[in-house]
């Protein structure tokens, strides 16, 4: 049974789908997404690159802006070497895309 209100699936997305954009003004969400357009990062490299201790607010910020902005859990070794999984952010095509486009439209 499949609901009524229910999202549609990455598969059933057009490729020409465009999400609605917001601009992006704060310097603390430009530095994130100029980062993340070189790699991807970790939660606590964005917090030193965004400039506050909690980056997470930033990219909850940018998703709400139209931004996808996955997180994935990397098995990562803490300071007294116990097993833990790390955030790692990163950027999807269609974020790219959106970028450049901004990019484009400001004559930057």
């Amino acid at each position: 049974m499949e609901k009524k209100n229910a999202q549609p699936r990455t598969a059933e997305l057009s490729a020409n789908t465009r999400r609605k954009y917001t601009e992006v003004k704060n310097p603390r969400q430009l530095r994130v997404l100029h980062a993340l357009m070189v790699r991807p990062r970790p939660r606590e490299e964005m917090d030193r690159i965004a400039g506050c201790s909690n980056s997470p607010s930033q990219i909850a910020s940018l998703r709400g802006k139209g931004f996808d902005i996955p997180c994935v859990m990397v098995r990562s070794l803490d300071c007294d070497g116990l097993l833990v999984y790390r955030g790692v952010y990163y950027l999807t095509a269609a974020d790219r895309r959106m970028i450049a486009r901004h990019v484009c439209r400001k004559g930057a």
